[in-house]
C-alpha cells in the first residue's frame, strides 16, 4: 500500500505503482511476461522507430546466473529473488533510409517502453523495479549488445513479497518513495 497523493484525476495505478525490491521467488509464465513485453511495445515512440529491445530471463533459467551476475552486489541482494530479469536496449541509430542516422530520442523512447511495461506489470499484479546498478563496462559483451545498441537499464519483475526477506538494511525502505510537487518539475517558458 503506498502513502502517495495525487489529484483525484490521475490514474489509481498510477499513483500506487512503485519500485519494492522484496520478490517472492515465484516462476512467471511466459505468457505473463509475453502480454507485459506487449504493453512495451505499445509505447510512442520518434517516427515510430520503436528502438527498444528488452533481453529477459527467467528465474533459474539457463541465462540467470549471466543477468544476475551484471547487476552490482546491492541489487544482487535482491534481485535473486525476482522471477524476471530484463535488460533495456535502445538502438542509437534509425534506421531504415539508405543511411542509417543518429536517433536522439532512443532513451527516451526505450523510457517510454519501460514505463508502460511498469504499469502493465502492475495492472497483472506484478512489481517491476528498474535500476541502472548494472555492471555497464561487461554487459554488452556478456549480453551480444551491438556497439550502435546501449543499455539502458535493468528490470526486476515479480510477485511482491514481505520487506521481511530482504537484508535487514533495506527492509526499513520497502515503501513507496514521494515524489516532487509540480511546482517543482515544471515551468512556464524558459528553464531559468
Amino acid at each position: 500500500m503506498t502513502t502517495r497523493t495525487a489529484d483525484p484525476r490521475v490514474l489509481p495505478l498510477i499513483v500506487e505503482r512503485w519500485s519494492p525490491r522484496s520478490f517472492d521467488g515465484s516462476a512467471m509464465p511466459q505468457d505473463d511476461l509475453d502480454v507485459i513485453l506487449q504493453a512495451a511495445g505499445l509505447a510512442p515512440s520518434a517516427y515510430n522507430i520503436q528502438p527498444w529491445t528488452f533481453l529477459y530471463a527467467h528465474l533459474g533459467d539457463e541465462n540467470w546466473d549471466r543477468f544476475l551476475s551484471l547487476l552490482v552486489e546491492f541489487n544482487q541482494s535482491w534481485a535473486k529473488d525476482a522471477s524476471v530479469l530484463l535488460f533495456a536496449v535502445s538502438d542509437t541509430l534509425m534506421r531504415g533510409g539508405s543511411e542509417p542516422n543518429p536517433n536522439h530520442s532512443h532513451s527516451f523512447d526505450a523510457g517510454s517502453a519501460w514505463a508502460l511495461m511498469a504499469l502493465q506489470a502492475a495492472h497483472m499484479g506484478y512489481a517491476a523495479h528498474g535500476m541502472t546498478g548494472v555492471d555497464f563496462a561487461r554487459a554488452p559483451q556478456e549480453l551480444g549488445v551491438p556497439e550502435d545498441h546501449r543499455i539502458e537499464a535493468a528490470i526486476a519483475i515479480g510477485r511482491q513479497a514481505p520487506a521481511e526477506r530482504l537484508p535487514e538494511m533495506l527492509r526499513g525502505k520497502e515503501v513507496a518513495s514521494a515524489r516532487k510537487p509540480v511546482s517543482e518539475i515544471a515551468r512556464a517558458g524558459r528553464f531559468a
